[in-house]
Formats: C-alpha cells, structure tokens, sequence
C-alpha cells in the first residue's frame, strides 16, 4: 500500500476548499492503523488549515478578516510592496502564506484521524485566479 500520494485541488479564486473526505479515504487504505498523517502543500501562494466545517459563516468570515488584514497590492495601504510581477493578488497571497501553515500533522488512531467533530481540512487559496494545487499525503 502506497503510504504516500498527492492530491492535485483546482481552485477558482479565494477561499478554502476542503478536501477532509480524500485524506480519510488515504488514511483508510493503510496497514497500519496507528500512525501520523502529514500534509504539505507544494506551493507559495496558498496555506493549509484544519477548521470548522459545519457553519460556512467560519469561511465567510476568514475570508474577509484575511482580505482586510492583507489587502491586494494596488490598495493604497500596500504603496510599499516591490513585488508586483504576477500582479496586484501575488505578493499578499505569499504574505497570508507566511502567516498560515504549509504542513499540518494529524494523528492518526484506530484507523482514522483524530480530528475534533466539527474539524475539516482545508487549502486555503490566496490567489484570485484559476490554480491546480499540489497537497501531498504521507502516512508514517
């Protein structure tokens, strides 16, 4: 069994897009039954997180807190930003995923992942435009 695999998540602007139920399925296809999934996101531009997945208002609401805490580069507020190559969303897509998590651990006990009842996992997209994202699964 291959105790590794990558997830490619299309994206189609800001905003978390959850992908709980592809790990679980991962988790469910090892041997072992005790262990640590880790997972990584190969990219600069977008986070992972493990959050609330009952009520959409928790994504509504970081969602805005992220998009008033690090605006795009053509707002005023960020005249100072260098970086503007791939436009006004890149250079804050990279701050906000400086801010997050690139990797997350999440033990794994019985079969499945101990995540609390209301708990998904999610990639957090930064940028504005259309993206394929790499998440790579590693079961330990």
């Amino acid at each position: 069994m291959s105790r590794q695999t990558t997830l490619t998540i299309r994206t189609s602007g800001p905003g978390l897009y959850e992908f709980t139920g592809e790990a679980v399925d991962f988790v469910g296809r090892q041997d072992e039954r005790e262990g640590l999934l880790t997972v990584f996101v190969r990219h600069t531009s977008c986070s992972l997180l493990i959050q609330e997945n009952a009520d959409p208002d928790v994504k509504r609401d970081l969602d805005e807190f992220f998009r008033r805490l690090v605006p795009p580069s053509d707002d005023p507020s960020m005249h100072w930003i260098t970086h503007r190559i791939e436009g006004p969303d890149d250079m804050p897509a990279h701050i906000k995923a400086s801010l997050m998590q690139t990797s997350i651990c999440i033990p794994v006990a019985g079969g499945r992942m101990v995540l609390g009842t209301w708990q998904g996992i999610y990639l957090y997209e930064h940028r504005t435009g259309e993206h394929q994202r790499h998440v790579v699964l590693h079961f330990s």
